[in-house]
């Protein structure tokens, strides 16, 4: 199977937005399931296509998953620093894993955030059961930074995000 990775097309932002919504569904990653308003965020992929590169891995002209990559300094930034780029919402079809999907989204924003002027670094959030995401960030060359881990939902005591980064 021949992965594309390429910027995604509006008339593919539904079907990612959904791909994402369901991948965090499906995974338990959200803790109101479908009453959670970051399901919403999720399933936006127009609003985050006007404010950072939202990427789309196809095969056969199928979407099998995405990720949002903001440059160093962009509106849709958690975590980065001056300098930094950061990955978001990276998601994969169900049906689509344990084909490379996840591993080719991570290697694309690496080398975008490589091609940016000043970029030193990629960091990422992501929560404490993807732990196949946090193989292939480690395979990749991320290491863990706790001492950026961070609460977006400080009402909510559990949903502490770890933190990786990877030095360019």
């Amino acid at each position: 199977m021949d992965i594309i990775i390429r910027p995604a097309a509006p008339s593919e932002y539904a079907a990612l937005g959904e791909i994402t919504a369901q991948a965090y569904l499906g995974d338990g990653l959200l803790d109101f399931g479908e009453s959670d308003e970051y399901l919403g965020e999720l399933r936006d992929v127009a609003k985050r296509a006007a404010a950072a590169e939202v990427l789309v891995a196809v095969a056969d002209d199928r979407p099998l998953g995405g990720v949002t990559f903001v440059p160093s300094g962009g509106p849709m930034a958690d975590i980065a620093r001056p300098g930094e780029a950061e990955i978001r919402m990276l998601a994969v079809d169900p049906a689509a894993r344990g084909r490379g999907v996840g591993e080719a989204l991570v290697r694309a924003c690496v080398e975008r955030a490589r091609a940016t002027d000043g970029c030193t670094a990629v960091v990422l959030s992501t929560q404490r059961t993807m732990h196949t995401a946090h193989r292939i960030y480690e395979r990749l060359g991320f290491v863990r930074t706790p001492e950026r881990d961070w609460n977006p939902v400080p009402e909510l005591d559990d949903i502490t995000l770890l933190t990786y980064e990877l030095t360019l």
